[in-house]
Protein backbone atom coordinates (compact mmCIF):
# COMPACT_ATOMS: atom_id res chain seq x y z
CA UNK A 1 0.00 0.00 0.00
CA UNK A 2 1.08 3.45 -1.40
CA UNK A 3 1.41 6.04 2.08
CA UNK A 4 3.91 8.65 0.93
CA UNK A 5 0.79 10.61 -0.50
CA UNK A 6 1.48 14.54 0.25
CA UNK A 7 -0.16 15.89 2.86
CA UNK A 8 -2.02 18.28 0.50
CA UNK A 9 -3.75 15.04 -1.37
CA UNK A 10 -4.43 13.70 2.27
CA UNK A 11 -6.13 17.03 3.11
CA UNK A 12 -7.99 17.86 0.38
CA UNK A 13 -11.81 17.03 0.33
CA UNK A 14 -13.30 15.14 -2.41
CA UNK A 15 -14.06 16.86 -5.52
CA UNK A 16 -17.99 17.72 -5.16
CA UNK A 17 -19.17 16.65 -8.39
CA UNK A 18 -17.31 13.32 -7.89
CA UNK A 19 -19.18 12.14 -5.00
CA UNK A 20 -22.43 13.55 -6.47
CA UNK A 21 -21.80 11.09 -9.50
CA UNK A 22 -21.05 8.32 -6.83
CA UNK A 23 -24.20 8.35 -5.88
CA UNK A 24 -26.07 8.39 -8.77
CA UNK A 25 -24.43 5.66 -9.96
CA UNK A 26 -25.80 3.65 -6.63
CA UNK A 27 -29.16 4.73 -7.43
CA UNK A 28 -29.19 3.81 -10.86
CA UNK A 29 -28.06 0.45 -10.02
CA UNK A 30 -30.82 0.24 -7.55
CA UNK A 31 -33.09 0.50 -11.38
CA UNK A 32 -33.91 4.19 -10.19
CA UNK A 33 -34.86 6.30 -13.07
CA UNK A 34 -32.49 8.93 -12.03
CA UNK A 35 -32.98 12.71 -13.36
CA UNK A 36 -29.43 14.09 -12.82
CA UNK A 37 -29.79 18.03 -12.33
CA UNK A 38 -26.50 18.07 -9.95
CA UNK A 39 -23.80 18.96 -12.31
CA UNK A 40 -23.49 22.24 -14.87
CA UNK A 41 -22.58 20.16 -18.21
CA UNK A 42 -24.89 21.13 -21.11
CA UNK A 43 -27.22 18.63 -22.83
CA UNK A 44 -27.70 19.84 -25.69
CA UNK A 45 -25.13 18.86 -28.34
CA UNK A 46 -22.53 21.26 -29.96
CA UNK A 47 -23.92 22.90 -32.58
CA UNK A 48 -23.46 21.67 -36.35
CA UNK A 49 -21.32 25.00 -37.91
CA UNK A 50 -18.69 24.32 -34.78
CA UNK A 51 -18.26 20.21 -35.36
CA UNK A 52 -18.22 21.25 -39.48
CA UNK A 53 -15.08 24.13 -38.74
CA UNK A 54 -13.66 21.46 -36.25
CA UNK A 55 -13.79 19.01 -38.88
CA UNK A 56 -11.83 20.83 -41.32
CA UNK A 57 -8.71 22.14 -38.98
CA UNK A 58 -8.45 18.35 -37.44
CA UNK A 59 -7.80 17.53 -41.06
CA UNK A 60 -4.79 20.20 -41.61
CA UNK A 61 -1.86 18.00 -41.08
CA UNK A 62 0.08 21.85 -39.97
CA UNK A 63 -2.55 21.67 -36.55
CA UNK A 64 -1.06 18.62 -35.20
CA UNK A 65 2.25 19.98 -33.70
CA UNK A 66 3.05 21.77 -30.73
CA UNK A 67 0.80 25.06 -30.88
CA UNK A 68 2.55 28.54 -29.67
CA UNK A 69 3.00 29.24 -26.00
CA UNK A 70 1.34 31.95 -26.34
CA UNK A 71 -1.42 30.55 -28.37
CA UNK A 72 -2.61 31.06 -32.20
CA UNK A 73 -2.91 34.39 -33.57
CA UNK A 74 -6.17 34.05 -34.69
CA UNK A 75 -7.24 33.16 -31.78
CA UNK A 76 -6.22 36.08 -29.18
CA UNK A 77 -7.34 38.47 -32.34
CA UNK A 78 -10.98 36.51 -32.50
CA UNK A 79 -11.27 37.23 -28.89
CA UNK A 80 -10.14 40.78 -28.91
CA UNK A 81 -12.72 41.84 -31.24
CA UNK A 82 -15.69 39.66 -29.43
CA UNK A 83 -14.56 41.68 -26.69
CA UNK A 84 -14.50 44.90 -28.35
CA UNK A 85 -17.87 43.71 -30.49
CA UNK A 86 -20.05 42.85 -26.98
CA UNK A 87 -18.39 44.55 -24.39
CA UNK A 88 -16.72 48.30 -26.22
CA UNK A 89 -13.61 46.67 -24.31
CA UNK A 90 -10.62 47.29 -26.33
CA UNK A 91 -6.95 44.49 -25.85
CA UNK A 92 -3.66 43.84 -26.90
CA UNK A 93 -4.38 40.67 -28.54
CA UNK A 94 -0.28 40.04 -27.80
CA UNK A 95 0.00 40.99 -24.14
CA UNK A 96 -3.59 41.11 -22.96
CA UNK A 97 -5.10 37.86 -23.98
CA UNK A 98 -3.88 34.31 -22.96
CA UNK A 99 -5.87 31.11 -24.30
CA UNK A 100 -6.42 28.59 -22.17
CA UNK A 101 -7.05 24.69 -21.73
CA UNK A 102 -10.37 25.80 -20.06
CA UNK A 103 -11.02 28.55 -17.70
CA UNK A 104 -10.61 26.34 -14.48
CA UNK A 105 -7.37 25.56 -15.67
CA UNK A 106 -6.42 29.48 -15.68
CA UNK A 107 -8.29 29.59 -12.45
CA UNK A 108 -6.79 27.12 -10.71
CA UNK A 109 -2.81 28.15 -11.78
CA UNK A 110 -3.16 31.60 -11.34
CA UNK A 111 -2.86 31.30 -7.27
CA UNK A 112 0.61 29.92 -8.16
CA UNK A 113 1.70 33.35 -9.85
CA UNK A 114 0.74 35.20 -6.88
CA UNK A 115 0.00 33.45 -4.17
CA UNK A 116 2.32 32.58 -0.92
CA UNK A 117 2.04 31.47 2.14
CA UNK A 118 0.84 33.11 4.60
CA UNK A 119 -0.92 35.22 1.63
CA UNK A 120 -4.77 35.73 1.46
CA UNK A 121 -7.42 35.05 -1.17
CA UNK A 122 -10.78 36.39 -0.79
CA UNK A 123 -12.49 33.77 -1.92
CA UNK A 124 -16.72 33.99 -2.20
CA UNK A 125 -18.61 31.58 -0.22
CA UNK A 126 -20.76 29.88 -1.89
CA UNK A 127 -18.95 29.66 -4.69
CA UNK A 128 -16.99 27.34 -7.09
CA UNK A 129 -14.53 25.24 -4.85
CA UNK A 130 -11.58 25.34 -7.49
CA UNK A 131 -11.38 29.39 -6.23
CA UNK A 132 -10.33 27.62 -2.58
CA UNK A 133 -8.46 24.58 -3.35
CA UNK A 134 -6.42 26.54 -5.90
CA UNK A 135 -5.23 28.99 -2.72
CA UNK A 136 -4.66 26.12 -0.79
CA UNK A 137 -2.39 24.42 -3.11
CA UNK A 138 -0.44 27.04 -3.61
CA UNK A 139 0.12 27.90 0.20
CA UNK A 140 -2.72 30.35 0.95
CA UNK A 141 -5.68 30.78 3.09
CA UNK A 142 -9.14 31.60 1.87
CA UNK A 143 -11.08 34.79 3.56
CA UNK A 144 -14.14 33.80 2.98
CA UNK A 145 -16.65 37.01 1.37
CA UNK A 146 -19.98 35.37 2.88
CA UNK A 147 -22.50 35.68 -0.52
CA UNK A 148 -25.94 36.43 1.37
CA UNK A 149 -29.35 36.83 0.00
CA UNK A 150 -30.20 40.39 2.21
CA UNK A 151 -27.00 41.68 -0.08
CA UNK A 152 -28.30 40.17 -3.18
CA UNK A 153 -25.44 37.64 -3.10
CA UNK A 154 -23.08 39.89 -3.84
CA UNK A 155 -19.90 40.29 -1.41
CA UNK A 156 -19.85 43.27 1.33
CA UNK A 157 -16.34 44.41 1.17
CA UNK A 158 -16.95 46.81 4.15
CA UNK A 159 -17.05 43.24 6.58
CA UNK A 160 -14.01 42.39 4.76
CA UNK A 161 -11.52 42.30 7.94
CA UNK A 162 -8.66 45.25 7.79
CA UNK A 163 -6.04 42.74 8.61
CA UNK A 164 -6.99 40.20 6.16
CA UNK A 165 -7.48 42.99 3.23
CA UNK A 166 -3.89 43.84 4.22
CA UNK A 167 -2.99 40.02 3.50
CA UNK A 168 -4.36 39.87 0.19
CA UNK A 169 -3.34 39.14 -2.99
CA UNK A 170 -5.96 37.40 -5.05
CA UNK A 171 -9.63 38.58 -4.97
CA UNK A 172 -12.15 36.03 -6.90
CA UNK A 173 -15.59 37.31 -8.14
CA UNK A 174 -17.85 35.33 -10.26
CA UNK A 175 -21.00 37.29 -11.89
CA UNK A 176 -23.55 35.83 -13.51
CA UNK A 177 -22.68 33.75 -10.01
CA UNK A 178 -22.27 29.87 -9.75
CA UNK A 179 -24.12 28.61 -7.90
CA UNK A 180 -27.23 31.70 -6.89
CA UNK A 181 -27.73 32.66 -10.68
CA UNK A 182 -26.74 36.36 -9.26
CA UNK A 183 -25.81 39.30 -11.28
CA UNK A 184 -23.90 42.52 -10.68
CA UNK A 185 -24.04 45.92 -11.70
CA UNK A 186 -21.63 48.38 -12.99
CA UNK A 187 -21.54 50.16 -9.27
CA UNK A 188 -20.87 47.18 -7.76
CA UNK A 189 -17.68 46.37 -9.78
CA UNK A 190 -16.59 49.47 -9.39
CA UNK A 191 -16.82 49.37 -5.78
CA UNK A 192 -14.72 45.84 -6.24
CA UNK A 193 -12.09 47.84 -8.57
CA UNK A 194 -11.49 50.77 -6.29
CA UNK A 195 -11.03 48.13 -3.42
CA UNK A 196 -8.73 46.53 -5.03
CA UNK A 197 -6.52 49.91 -5.97
CA UNK A 198 -6.71 50.44 -2.03
CA UNK A 199 -5.30 47.25 -1.31
CA UNK A 200 -3.11 46.41 -3.43
CA UNK A 201 -5.15 43.46 -4.73
CA UNK A 202 -5.59 41.16 -8.24
CA UNK A 203 -9.16 40.58 -8.95
CA UNK A 204 -9.97 37.87 -11.26
CA UNK A 205 -13.41 37.32 -12.51
CA UNK A 206 -14.43 34.21 -13.58
CA UNK A 207 -17.08 35.25 -16.76
CA UNK A 208 -17.72 31.57 -17.66
CA UNK A 209 -21.97 32.33 -17.91
CA UNK A 210 -21.73 35.82 -19.51
CA UNK A 211 -23.78 34.88 -22.46
CA UNK A 212 -26.61 32.80 -20.41
CA UNK A 213 -28.71 35.12 -19.23
CA UNK A 214 -32.37 35.91 -19.82
CA UNK A 215 -35.64 38.57 -20.00
CA UNK A 216 -33.16 40.95 -21.85
CA UNK A 217 -30.80 40.91 -19.60
CA UNK A 218 -27.16 41.41 -20.85
CA UNK A 219 -24.26 40.57 -18.36
CA UNK A 220 -21.25 43.10 -18.18
CA UNK A 221 -18.06 42.55 -18.06
CA UNK A 222 -15.77 43.32 -15.09
CA UNK A 223 -13.35 45.04 -17.24
CA UNK A 224 -16.13 47.52 -18.73
CA UNK A 225 -15.65 49.52 -15.65
CA UNK A 226 -13.00 52.11 -15.16
CA UNK A 227 -9.74 51.16 -13.98
CA UNK A 228 -10.74 47.26 -14.22
CA UNK A 229 -7.63 46.24 -16.68
CA UNK A 230 -5.04 47.83 -14.06
CA UNK A 231 -6.32 46.07 -11.34
CA UNK A 232 -6.98 42.41 -12.35
CA UNK A 233 -7.94 39.80 -15.18
CA UNK A 234 -11.13 38.32 -16.60
CA UNK A 235 -11.68 34.40 -17.36
CA UNK A 236 -13.36 33.49 -20.07
CA UNK A 237 -15.01 30.08 -21.77
CA UNK A 238 -16.73 28.77 -24.41
CA UNK A 239 -17.96 25.68 -22.53
CA UNK A 240 -21.64 26.82 -21.62
CA UNK A 241 -22.03 29.25 -24.45
CA UNK A 242 -21.61 26.87 -27.25
CA UNK A 243 -22.44 23.43 -25.13
CA UNK A 244 -18.43 23.11 -25.51
CA UNK A 245 -17.70 21.71 -22.03
CA UNK A 246 -15.62 18.70 -23.55
CA UNK A 247 -13.60 20.50 -25.92
CA UNK A 248 -11.55 22.84 -23.03
CA UNK A 249 -11.22 26.13 -24.62
CA UNK A 250 -11.30 29.43 -22.48
CA UNK A 251 -9.14 32.48 -22.04
CA UNK A 252 -7.71 35.07 -19.52
CA UNK A 253 -8.04 38.52 -20.71
CA UNK A 254 -6.66 41.68 -18.91
CA UNK A 255 -4.01 43.46 -16.95
CA UNK A 256 -0.74 42.32 -18.97
CA UNK A 257 1.25 41.83 -16.17
CA UNK A 258 -1.49 39.39 -14.88
CA UNK A 259 -1.57 37.86 -18.46
CA UNK A 260 2.66 37.36 -18.16
CA UNK A 261 2.59 35.70 -14.93
CA UNK A 262 0.30 32.92 -16.08
CA UNK A 263 1.72 33.08 -19.45
CA UNK A 264 5.04 31.80 -17.43
CA UNK A 265 3.30 29.48 -15.11
CA UNK A 266 1.90 27.59 -17.87
CA UNK A 267 4.84 27.23 -20.12
CA UNK A 268 5.67 24.93 -17.04
CA UNK A 269 2.96 23.19 -16.96
CA UNK A 270 1.38 22.38 -20.23
CA UNK A 271 2.32 22.25 -23.83
CA UNK A 272 -0.63 24.61 -24.89
CA UNK A 273 -4.35 23.94 -26.43
CA UNK A 274 -4.71 22.18 -29.76
CA UNK A 275 -4.32 24.27 -32.71
CA UNK A 276 -7.77 22.85 -34.54
CA UNK A 277 -9.64 23.78 -31.23
CA UNK A 278 -8.46 27.45 -31.51
CA UNK A 279 -8.61 27.98 -34.88
CA UNK A 280 -12.50 26.54 -34.56
CA UNK A 281 -12.57 29.05 -31.74
CA UNK A 282 -11.57 31.63 -33.55
CA UNK A 283 -14.12 31.62 -35.96
CA UNK A 284 -17.11 30.75 -33.53
CA UNK A 285 -16.61 34.10 -31.56
CA UNK A 286 -16.65 35.90 -35.04
CA UNK A 287 -18.37 34.23 -37.29
CA UNK A 288 -22.23 34.53 -38.73
CA UNK A 289 -23.46 31.89 -36.96
CA UNK A 290 -22.38 32.82 -33.02
CA UNK A 291 -25.16 35.17 -32.12
CA UNK A 292 -28.24 33.20 -33.87
CA UNK A 293 -27.18 30.49 -31.80
CA UNK A 294 -26.70 31.73 -28.36
CA UNK A 295 -30.11 33.56 -28.74
CA UNK A 296 -32.10 30.37 -29.51
CA UNK A 297 -30.14 28.50 -26.76
CA UNK A 298 -30.88 31.39 -24.25
CA UNK A 299 -34.56 30.89 -24.58
CA UNK A 300 -34.39 26.87 -24.43
CA UNK A 301 -33.01 27.71 -20.69
CA UNK A 302 -35.23 30.75 -19.94
CA UNK A 303 -37.75 28.41 -21.09
CA UNK A 304 -36.21 25.33 -18.52
CA UNK A 305 -35.93 27.87 -16.05
CA UNK A 306 -39.57 29.15 -15.82
CA UNK A 307 -40.58 25.40 -15.58
CA UNK A 308 -38.60 24.85 -12.73
CA UNK A 309 -39.85 28.28 -10.62
CA UNK A 310 -43.08 28.25 -11.62
CA UNK A 311 -43.08 24.70 -10.04
CA UNK A 312 -41.46 25.68 -6.49
CA UNK A 313 -43.40 28.82 -6.62
CA UNK A 314 -46.37 26.61 -6.45
CA UNK A 315 -44.99 24.25 -3.91
CA UNK A 316 -44.73 27.01 -1.54
CA UNK A 317 -40.70 27.60 -2.17
CA UNK A 318 -39.51 31.82 -2.26
CA UNK A 319 -37.60 32.30 -4.91
CA UNK A 320 -37.34 34.79 -8.09
CA UNK A 321 -36.47 33.78 -11.20
CA UNK A 322 -32.53 34.05 -12.07
CA UNK A 323 -31.52 36.72 -14.71
CA UNK A 324 -28.48 34.47 -15.66
CA UNK A 325 -26.94 30.91 -15.49
CA UNK A 326 -28.34 27.69 -15.80
CA UNK A 327 -29.00 27.07 -12.47
CA UNK A 328 -31.68 28.20 -9.81
CA UNK A 329 -30.81 28.45 -6.50
CA UNK A 330 -33.24 27.63 -3.72
CA UNK A 331 -33.68 27.24 0.10
CA UNK A 332 -34.07 23.88 1.43
CA UNK A 333 -37.42 23.27 3.68
CA UNK A 334 -37.08 23.96 7.58
CA UNK A 335 -35.69 21.13 9.45
CA UNK A 336 -33.41 19.87 6.85
CA UNK A 337 -29.60 20.15 6.19
CA UNK A 338 -28.79 20.89 2.50
CA UNK A 339 -27.28 17.52 2.44
CA UNK A 340 -30.14 15.57 4.29
CA UNK A 341 -32.29 17.51 1.78
CA UNK A 342 -31.07 16.39 -0.93
CA UNK A 343 -30.50 12.69 0.40
CA UNK A 344 -34.14 12.36 0.89
CA UNK A 345 -35.13 14.17 -2.35
CA UNK A 346 -32.95 11.28 -4.18
CA UNK A 347 -34.54 8.87 -1.74
CA UNK A 348 -38.18 9.74 -3.01
CA UNK A 349 -37.80 11.15 -6.18
CA UNK A 350 -34.77 9.99 -8.05
CA UNK A 351 -34.01 13.67 -8.79
CA UNK A 352 -30.28 14.60 -7.59
CA UNK A 353 -29.51 18.08 -7.07
CA UNK A 354 -26.73 19.63 -5.44
CA UNK A 355 -26.17 20.20 -1.69
CA UNK A 356 -25.31 24.13 -1.28
CA UNK A 357 -22.80 23.09 1.67
CA UNK A 358 -20.94 21.81 -0.92
CA UNK A 359 -20.14 25.03 -2.22
CA UNK A 360 -18.89 26.57 1.17
CA UNK A 361 -20.43 27.03 4.47
CA UNK A 362 -22.40 29.91 3.37
CA UNK A 363 -23.98 27.92 1.04
CA UNK A 364 -25.71 25.60 3.90
CA UNK A 365 -29.91 25.99 4.04
CA UNK A 366 -29.68 25.79 -0.14
CA UNK A 367 -29.98 23.77 -2.78
CA UNK A 368 -28.75 24.11 -6.63
CA UNK A 369 -30.89 22.88 -9.42
CA UNK A 370 -29.21 22.69 -12.97
CA UNK A 371 -31.50 23.65 -15.97
CA UNK A 372 -29.34 20.79 -18.04
CA UNK A 373 -31.89 18.33 -19.41
CA UNK A 374 -35.10 18.98 -21.65
CA UNK A 375 -37.49 20.90 -20.56
CA UNK A 376 -39.69 17.67 -20.11
CA UNK A 377 -37.47 15.93 -18.20
CA UNK A 378 -37.68 19.17 -15.81
CA UNK A 379 -41.43 18.71 -15.80
CA UNK A 380 -40.96 15.12 -14.99
CA UNK A 381 -38.69 16.01 -11.90
CA UNK A 382 -40.56 19.12 -10.72
CA UNK A 383 -43.81 16.68 -10.47
CA UNK A 384 -41.73 14.28 -8.39
CA UNK A 385 -40.93 16.97 -6.01
CA UNK A 386 -44.12 18.78 -6.05
CA UNK A 387 -45.71 15.22 -5.05
CA UNK A 388 -42.96 14.53 -2.48
CA UNK A 389 -42.02 17.64 -0.94
CA UNK A 390 -42.82 21.15 0.06
CA UNK A 391 -41.72 24.02 1.32
CA UNK A 392 -44.72 24.53 3.69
Amino acid sequence: MIEQTAERIRLLPRYLFAEIDKKVKAAQDKGVDVIKLGIGDPDTPTPGFIINKMQQEVARPENHGYPPDEGLKEFREAVAEYYERRHGVKLDPGREILPLIGSKEGIAHLSFCFTELGDNNLVPDPGYPVYGISTFFAGGSSQLMPLLKGNGFLPDFHLIPVEAARRGKLMFLNYPNNPTGAIASREFFKEAVDFAVEHDIIIAHDAAYSEIAFDDYRPLSFLEVEGAKGVGVEFGSLSKTFNMSGWRIGYAVGNAEVVEALYRFKTNVDSGLFKAIQSTGAEILTGPDMEPFVKELRQVYQERRNVVVNSLQEAGWPIEPPKATFYVWAPVPVGYTSQEFVAELLEKTGVVVTPGRGFGKHGEGYFRIALTVSKERLKEAMARIKDAVSFR
